[in-house]
């Protein structure tokens, strides 16, 4: 199914730093942030993949290669697009990974502690280094995108359930820690989309995303960037520690 754009959300003007940029929904997400005007900065560790992107995206299109598990590196690179920019109005942190299926009994403990790494506290990493500017200019967009996965949990996905169940816990109190400030602070929800990331999946793990959803069929990427490019315009000006959902019908709380 290929989605239509029909609605013109405007960002003109506004700087975004997007995370995992270099592919499937970070990359959705920054091609839309792009066409209704936003300067976006995309973020990924592929050096290779991350390049082609922002020269496939255009002149409104820049890059850093940054690994978010590293705290240091996620600090240097939003100085560097603060200086670049004079500042980062919008920060969707998307980057993720699955990792592997198997029961809690089972499960690796190496592997258990790499996907919180990745999952948790990368976009806690990358939170912590752009809210300050966002909190001393009065204004800024973030949205987390976690997963139905954080909702629902994940049979032998503990350890990725449990990462996208602290990340909608994460944004909830961001939201409330800066109510009072002009920043909006919401979080995604999306059910399984197919890309990269079903590589690190088993096929029998992907069969099961599948038969939970309503619909009958996965997510377009292009769905969950519709969705997330009002939740960084200035028209969101209300709502903010809030799940919205993208899961098909699967989870309707």
């Amino acid at each position: 199914m290929a989605l239509i754009q029909r609605n013109a959300i405007d960002l003109t003007g506004r700087i975004a730093v997007v995370t995992g940029a270099a592919q499937g929904i970070g990359r959705a997400v920054a091609a839309r942030l792009i066409s209704s005007g936003a300067q976006v900065a995309l973020w990924d560790r592929d050096a290779d993949l991350v390049e082609q992107s922002a020269r496939e995206l255009g002149k409104a299109a820049s890059f850093q290669v940054v690994d978010q598990v590293d705290y240091e590196a996620v600090t240097a690179a939003a100085q560097k697009d603060e200086q670049r920019f004079g500042r980062i109005d919008i920060l969707v942190a998307n980057a993720g990974i699955a990792g592997a299926n198997a029961p809690v009994a089972d499960y690796d403990v190496d592997e258990w502690k790499r996907i919180i790494d990745v999952n948790l506290n990368g976009p806690f990493h990358c939170c912590k280094a752009i809210l300050p500017g966002m909190i001393s200019r009065g204004y800024g967009r973030i949205v987390n995108v976690a997963s139905i996965a954080g909702k629902e949990g994940n049979p032998n996905a503990a350890a990725y359930s449990a990462s996208k169940a602290a990340v909608i816990a994460l944004t909830k109190s961001i939201g409330k820690e800066t109510a009072g400030t002009g920043l909006s602070v919401n979080c995604v929800t999306p059910a399984a989309a197919r890309t990269s990331i079903f590589d690190q999946m088993s096929q029998t793990h992907i069969d099961y995303m599948l038969s939970k959803i309503p619909r009958g069929r996965f997510l377009e990427v292009e769905e969950v960037a519709a969705m997330i490019a009002w939740l960084v315009s200035e028209e969101n000006s209300f709502t903010t520690g809030a799940v919205f959902d993208l899961s098909g019908g699967q989870a309707t709380y």
